[in-house]
């Protein structure tokens, strides 16, 4: 009976070992298993949150794109409009005062008008950053920064437009001023020709005049010369009378002694 209870408790303990193994390697698995899983939930999160994060990070870039797609049509219209001179004006506040000529947007007149355009310093424009933000919705720190350098972007090239009309209206102002300038050279260069023709014609008449006095001149100048002669003649005569005349008397005289 004692060999029995022995044989059992041998045969027990070899049919526990392998269970305690058993055991033992399925806590073992069962360890790596949580670990795993708790790998598997922490990659999970990681994937969700890298999701949501590129969604973000494409709405961000669509709105992006959305805000640079209408700056571009907002620029290409202004262009369009800049190609037009009558339209160009009216966009740069361009008008004709009475008394002061064309003054811009800001009321300064043509004469004031600067060739060169200030890149220096351009501030966005809030009424165009909430006019945007209407349109495209809510906007992160990141977009307002990003629109605030479109929108100076669109602004300079703006403003370059608007500059580059100025300087067309300046350069047809002055050609138009020297257009006048020629103009009233080429009247006074006609006046001039005039006066010349003029003064030609009156110098032509003194010309003729002065040969017709000369010739008087020299008539006259002839006379006087035969009343000089015809005189030294008549002299010349009456001494010859005058010494007829004495001897005459003396003649008469002696007559008179000799009776």
């Amino acid at each position: 009976m004692a060999g029995e209870d022995a044989d059992l408790s041998s045969l027990t303990l070899h049919v526990g070992e392998p269970h305690e193994m058993w055991k033992q390697e399925m806590e073992r698995q069962q360890s790596q298993v949580d670990v795993l899983q708790v790998k598997f939930m922490e990659v999970k999160a990681c994937m969700q949150g890298s999701e949501e994060d590129a969604k973000k990070e494409l709405e961000v870039l669509w709105r992006r794109v959305k805000t640079t797609a209408t700056l571009l049509t907002y620029l290409k219209s202004k262009a369009r409009v800049m190609a037009v001179p009558d339209l160009a004006h009216t966009s740069c506040g361009i008008k004709e005062l009475e008394g002061v000529g064309l003054v811009d947007k800001n009321g300064t007149p043509l004469s004031g008008w600067s060739r060169n355009v200030d890149l220096s310093s351009f501030d966005p424009d809030e009424e165009a950053c909430v006019s945007l933000r209407q349109q495209q919705g809510s906007y992160d720190e990141q977009d307002e920064a990003y629109i605030g350098e479109l929108l100076k972007s669109v602004q300079m090239v703006s403003d370059v437009m608007e500059g580059l009309v100025k300087r067309v209206v300046i350069a047809e102002s002055e050609t138009a001023f020297e257009k006048d300038k020629v103009t009233l050279s080429q009247e006074e260069i006609r006046r001039k020709a005039i006066q010349i023709e003029n003064m030609s014609s009156k110098l032509e008449e003194m010309e003729r005049f002065a040969m017709g006095t000369n010739g008087i001149l020299n008539e006259m100048r002839q006379r006087v010369e035969d009343l000089v002669e015809e005189t030294s003649r008549q002299r010349q005569r009456a001494a010859e009378n005058e010494q007829e005349l004495c001897r005459v008397k003396r003649d008469f005289r002696v007559s008179q002694i000799l009776c």
